[in-house]
Order: structure tokens, then C-alpha cells, then sequence
């Protein structure tokens, strides 16, 4: 009955120690444990006893079963290790406990972002916003990595920046990693990998940037401090403070700290303004309320009902 705790391996090895002498009801509660430590660990004390069909009393016991003086510090214990991962369900479990109007909640998250975008201003340095823009301008291809949340966010990116360079691509598809894994297998020194993670991490962009890195392909990293798991292999590091009191992240920030670099790819790309005119006159036929559009001619083709006979025309 053995489990493997991706984050708390200790938690395993007490309960495999103890289950020769837990009773039944102990049994079940272990087993639940063993199964859903992620799940448990966010669990208050009754949630888990009705979960199992135990009384509160029992979920308890089972606690101090494993040497523990309560269920609080055998939860205390479990959460060890998952802490990054369980980190929005705390956070929102604080905010839930207490009581705000929906104004409250508006001025609250209004109020971080701000903060958000002030601390990622401060804390960027002129040599990597010019290392940024230099790496992204010099590029002969350029590859964005990016998955959950982080894949809109190189969506957006790829947009902008696909206005000032030839070859923009954002490696996160229906195939999922798959798909970035062969593209960035014919990556050259020439190419740049931007790649966008913050926490919680996907393993799957961590993997495709260490692959560019160790190919010798620069990587431009878009991530949250120094000690993320992206910083290692990035040539270049940009920063934003994302924090958030109901989400993992605030993406407000890291949108911000975009367009802030594609402004920058904008000022410094040659010819920069005729893309910007030819973009504006290539979307100008969809645009709401466009003069050229009501001046444009409507060709119509004559109608032929069953009774009628085509007109000639008159030259």
C-alpha cells in the first residue's frame, strides 16, 4: 500500500510504518490519504471525516495513529512540499474567510495589479530590456513556448511581434508539447526561444527550454524572480510580479510587461512604421463604420426569375 508522494514522501513511509496496527476506520481514512494527498491537504478536518464516512473523532485519532498531535499538524505535514501548488487554494481560503462586498473584492484585485505593475517596473535593469529586444531583432526564427495560462499570453505575444519579424511561432497547439518538442528539434544558434512560465511552473516549457539551452540557443525568459526554474537557462531574463490573492497568477502584469517589449521591438525594428501602415490599410475593409466601405461600389448581378428573360444591355 505503499504511495509515492511527489512532495512529501515522509507522509508514505509513516503510514505504511503504522498500517499493521491502524483499525479499520484508521484503514479507510489512510487509504483516502494515500490516494488524494493533494486533495486532503486542503481538506478541513470535517470535510475529510464525511468524505471517508468517519466521525470527526476517528479522522483524529488516525492523526495521532501516525504520531501526530492533531489532525492540524498531520495536515500541517502533509501540505509540506506542495506548498507552490496548494498555494491559490490558501490564498483563496484566507480571502474566504473574510467577509467582503463584490466592491470590496474590485478595489482589492484593482489595487494588487497596480502594485504588480509598479514592482515589475522597478525591477527592470536597461542591459536585459536591451538584450531583449537586440536578441529578438537579430533572430532568423523566432519560437515561443508557453502552456496553460501562458500560451495566451505567447499568443499575444506572437501577435505583436509577428508585425516587425518573418518568422514568429508559438510552438503551443492542440498537439500540446509534442509538437513544440519537433519544432525546436531544428533549432539553430541563429533562432531565439522566448519562454514564458511563472508559478506553478508547467514542466513542459521548463524541458523544451532546457533542450534549446543546452542546444545553444539563446532563450529569452519571461518569468517571475530570479529563483524561478526558468531563470537558469534563459541568456536573458524579464520579470513580473504576478501576485494574486484568488488566482496563482495575475496575468495583468506579464500582459503589461508584453507590450511593453513589443513597444520596444517597435521603436528600435527598421521600418517599423510602413508595417504599421500596411497593417492599417490591410485591416481598413473590416473596420466598423470605415468611410471606404459605404463608398465602395456593390456589383450586382441581374436576377433571372422562371418568367424572365435576360435584358440586353444598351451600349
Amino acid at each position: 500500500m505503499m504511495a509515492t508522494f511527489p512532495g512529501n514522501p515522509s507522509m508514505a513511509q509513516r503510514i505504511a510504518r503504522a498500517l499493521p496496527t491502524l483499525t479499520r476506520s484508521h484503514q479507510q481514512v489512510a487509504k483516502y490519504v494515500l490516494a488524494h494527498p493533494l486533495q486532503v491537504a486542503t481538506m478541513p478536518i470535517d470535510e475529510l471525516a464525511a468524505t471517508v464516512g468517519v466521525s470527526i473523532a476517528t479522522a483524529n485519532r488516525f492523526a495521532r495513529a501516525l504520531e501526530f498531535d492533531g489532525y492540524p499538524q498531520f495536515r500541517a505535514a502533509l501540505v509540506l512540499g506542495f506548498e507552490a501548488t496548494l498555494a491559490p487554494v490558501e490564498k483563496l481560503r484566507s480571502k474566504l474567510e473574510h467577509p467582503a462586498t463584490v466592491n470590496d473584492v474590485f478595489d482589492s484585485a484593482l489595487s494588487e495589479i497596480a502594485r504588480n505593475l509598479e514592482a515589475t517596473r522597478q525591477s527592470l535593469d536597461t542591459q536585459s530590456c536591451e538584450q531583449a529586444v537586440d536578441a529578438i531583432l537579430k533572430a532568423r526564427r523566432i519560437f515561443i513556448i508557453g502552456y496553460g495560462s501562458s500560451s495566451w499570453l505567447g499568443g499575444l505575444l506572437q501577435r505583436q511581434l509577428d508585425l516587425y519579424c518573418d518568422n514568429v511561432q508559438l510552438l503551443a497547439s492542440i498537439e500540446g508539447s509534442s509538437n513544440g518538442a519537433r519544432m525546436l528539434a531544428r533549432l539553430r544558434p541563429q533562432d531565439l526561444v522566448i519562454a514564458i512560465a511563472f508559478p506553478r511552473y508547467f514542466s513542459d516549457t521548463l524541458l523544451l527550454a532546457s533542450r534549446a539551452h543546452e542546444a545553444g540557443v539563446p532563450v529569452l525568459a519571461l518569468t517571475d524572480t530570479a529563483a524561478s526554474p526558468l531563470a537558469p537557462l534563459a541568456t536573458v531574463s524579464l520579470y513580473a510580479q504576478t501576485d494574486s490573492p484568488y488566482f496563482s497568477n495575475s496575468e495583468a502584469s506579464v500582459l503589461a510587461l508584453i507590450e511593453a517589449l513589443c513597444s520596444a521591438v517597435s521603436h528600435c525594428a527598421k521600418g517599423s512604421l510602413q508595417a504599421a501602415a500596411r497593417l492599417t490599410e490591410s485591416v481598413l475593409p473590416w473596420l466598423d463604420g470605415n468611410h471606404a466601405n459605404r463608398l465602395r461600389p456593390v456589383d450586382k448581378a441581374p436576377v433571372h426569375g422562371p418568367n424572365t428573360k435576360p435584358t440586353k444591355s444598351t451600349p
